[in-house]
């Protein structure tokens, strides 16, 4: 290009890579790109480009004082328009596929343990059974997506992450805190997390194998092929363990499927998978019955399209099943009561159509398009009744979502502001005053230096009820039909530091959340009660230092990556002051998370990466002690512990092997994420896994 020669005097921002082609003028995959700061007038030319993969793209800034700096990760989850981390104006953590391969973990859950802005509630490890929560919501206020297509489940957020995805599929994890419904939908109450799967360049193939204690065994297998114009990949996964305590064994099984078309400068993806599970649930829903056990499929596809131009159409199709069956007894569990006849069949349908339209002109980018999402359960325990019995279902309910956005993005020399707001209208309130609202949101970013930038946000979301919430009954539970939807409004602001030796990011936040959902334990009929709840007010605040210990002191010394996390937060509401109740989700938040994570070389290819964590959680449980020859089963309130825990991966590399042992809860600690439900003490496990080219 000309216009290498023509801009050499410039001095810009130098991204090495960028993992997400839909920032058109950064298809540069694996190749480097110049850009500087842009203005509102080069950021049209960037997004009509159409880059060939094999050249550099040097565009003009109005700045001739920014030094050339490296940064490594595009963020497109923040907005609905692609932009470049450091233009971003909203608190949002990447995990990239070098941290998820250094990191001793077997599964999402067990990675997002490892940082201070996520909450993991683990009922099983390794991906079993686990809910996520960011900034003190609930695990029904997180969405998640993969590749963006929201695959939250309707029915509960319990089984959001029955996914068909395994680590070694990843390319990187976006986490994008606060109120995100702009983004992604009503859904994203409390925030979005975006898993992004690896975009092959070429053919290749993977495979990995490993065992452990309890009888754990895993293996993965991937491979992709690149044709002319087309890439295609497929993996599969499968592990199993015995269980680390009675009844908690588990086998899951996950197959992927995606394929990628180029054609004339637009792309179609399309992806589909399957993911099977069947563990035992040792008290995971009641205390009482250690002899639980869910068996669950998750099947999903979409197909989503992106042109090039000025005026650019990325549409989305998607489709998503799950089917759940859960046994209070589990099947062969001797001398079962009489009054227990058959378990609980749920299958919840989720489908929908979303058109974002992206037009770029002298002002910005501008996006607007909108969504139909419809949402459906057919149960023997959630809904309302059938006409006609179906299989094993006797009731059900159905929804839909209909939304429409639009956001304009201002990018100047030093300042990035987004404003745009989304129509939401859920057909299971047209009965109400509450069928339909509008939630805007305004994001700034302000470029101090090179290397420091300050943000601030705000933003107001809403979520509709589960069909759990409205519906459960069952044991020591009891949904509410009259429950009316969450609302919440929050600010944030930060500062973000980049140096490519140190990274930092402050981050302050206030939430105001009205009509939230919990469980509430009601003392007279000591039962669980879905309700809204008044108001909940909550201040946080969160702190992410990163050092690169090998570009700071050189590659002699053995440290490598040093990384420090801490989050606080405080909840005020009137309903807890009044009633201290003993709350299910919303009340038990986590107040203080720290992590530590150490990279380090102790021979040549031998390195060791250490994770820890500290943590306190606010709230009651109630803990239950069994009966006794003496005294009848009893449950006691009783405060959640804070506790430390250690893990440890060893990886030994040899050209395209790598060889690794992995020691979780490297002290044995004792501890609990949900009341009842003991976690893993020491697990130790092994494997070794290769690459093909």
């Amino acid at each position: 290009m000309n216009s290498k020669n023509q801009f050499s005097t410039k001095k810009a921002f130098r991204f090495k890579r960028f993992a997400q082609k839909s920032y058109s003028v950064f298809n540069s995959i694996h190749r480097a790109v110049t850009i500087g700061v842009l203005s509102g007038c080069a950021l049209m030319s960037a997004h009509a480009a159409s880059v060939n993969p094999a050249e550099s793209v040097i565009i003009q800034t109005k700045s001739d004082t920014i030094p050339e700096k490296e940064l490594d990760e595009v963020v497109v989850t923040a907005s609905k328009a692609s932009l470049p981390l450091n233009l971003s104006a909203k608190m949002v953590t990447v995990i990239t596929a070098k941290e998820i391969e250094r990191a001793p973990v077997k599964s999402i859950e067990d990675l997002l343990n490892h940082y201070s802005g996520v909450d993991v509630l683990q009922r099983g490890p390794h991906g079993v059974q686990a809910d996520i929560t960011l900034r003190g919501g609930s695990f029904d206020q997180t969405a998640i997506l993969l590749n963006g297509i929201n695959l939250t489940n309707p029915q509960t957020g319990h089984y959001s992450f029955d996914i068909p995805i395994n680590l070694s599929d990843i390319e990187r994890i976006e986490i994008v805190q606060g109120p995100s419904s702009l983004t992604f939908g009503a859904s994203a109450f409390s925030g979005g997390i975006n898993i992004i799967t690896k975009k092959d360049i070429q053919s290749n193939a993977f495979a990995k194998l490993e065992g452990g204690m309890h009888n754990l065994f895993g293996a993965e297998a991937r491979g992709a092929y690149r044709a002319k114009s087309s890439v295609h990949t497929l993996s599969a996964g499968y592990k199993r363990s015995g269980g680390y305590i009675a009844n908690s064994d588990y086998e899951i099984a996950n197959v992927l499927w995606q394929s990628r078309f180029d054609i004339n400068g637009s792309h179609i993806d399309i992806q589909a998978g399957m993911n099977d599970k069947k563990y035992g649930a040792n008290t995971f829903y009641a205390a009482a019955y250690p002899n639980q056990y869910d068996d669950t499929q998750g099947i999903f596809a979409s197909i989503k399209g992106e042109t090039g131009g000025k005026l650019k159409f990325i549409p989305q199709l998607y489709w998503s099943r799950h089917y759940d069956t859960y046994h209070l007894f589990r099947p062969g569990t001797p001398d079962i009561p009489s009054w227990y006849t058959a378990p609980n069949y749920h299958h919840s349908d989720v489908y929908g159509i979303n058109l974002n339209m992206q037009y770029a002109s002298s002002w910005g980018i501008t996006s607007f398009g909108g969504e139909f999402r419809n949402e459906g359960v057919l149960s023997s325990n959630l809904g309302k009744p059938m006409r006609q019995k179906k299989d094993n279902y006797t009731l059900w309910d159905n929804r839909s979502n209909i939304s429409f956005f639009a956001e304009h993005n201002f990018v100047f020399d030093k300042l990035t502001l987004s404003v745009g707001g989304l129509y939401n209208y859920n057909t299971a309130l047209t009965d109400t005053l509450k069928a339909d609202g509008f939630y805007p949101a305004i994001n700034a970013s302000y470029r101090a230096t090179d290397a420091v930038s300050l943000y601030a946000s705000w933003s107001k979301a809403t979520r509709m009820p589960t069909f759990t919430d409205l519906y459960y009954k069952a044991g020591k539970h009891r949904g509410f039909t009259g429950l009316t939807p969450e609302y919440t409004q929050s600010a944030e602001v930060g500062l973000r530091y980049n140096t490519g030796i140190l990274t930092a990011n402050l981050n302050a936040f206030y939430t105001k959340g009205d009509n939230l959902i919990d469980w509430i334990l009601n003392t007279s009929s000591n039962l669980y009660h879905a309700q809204n709840l008044a108001s909940l007010n909550s201040y946080g605040a969160s702190v992410d230092v990163g050092v690169n210990m090998s570009q700071w002191l050189g590659e002699q010394q053995p440290v490598q990556h040093v990384k420090i996390g801490y989050q606080h937060i405080t909840q005020k509401s009137d309903n807890a002051k009044q009633d201290n109740p003993i709350s299910a989700y919303v009340f038990n938040y986590l107040r203080h998370k720290f992590t530590l994570g150490i990279q380090h070389r102790v021979v040549k290819n031998l390195t060791f990466s250490w994770n820890l964590r500290w943590q306190e959680r606010a709230g009651n449980y109630l803990k239950y002690i069994p009966a006794t020859a003496t005294e009848n089963a009893k449950e006691v309130a009783t405060p959640f512990k804070p506790f430390t825990l250690l893990d440890v991966k060893a990886n030994y590399a040899f050209k395209k092997m790598n060889i690794f042992i992995n020691a979780n809860n490297l002290f044995n600690t004792t501890h609990v994420d949900f009341g009842n439900i003991p976690q893993p003490g020491f697990w130790l496990t092994g494997g070794i896994s290769y690459i093909f080219e």
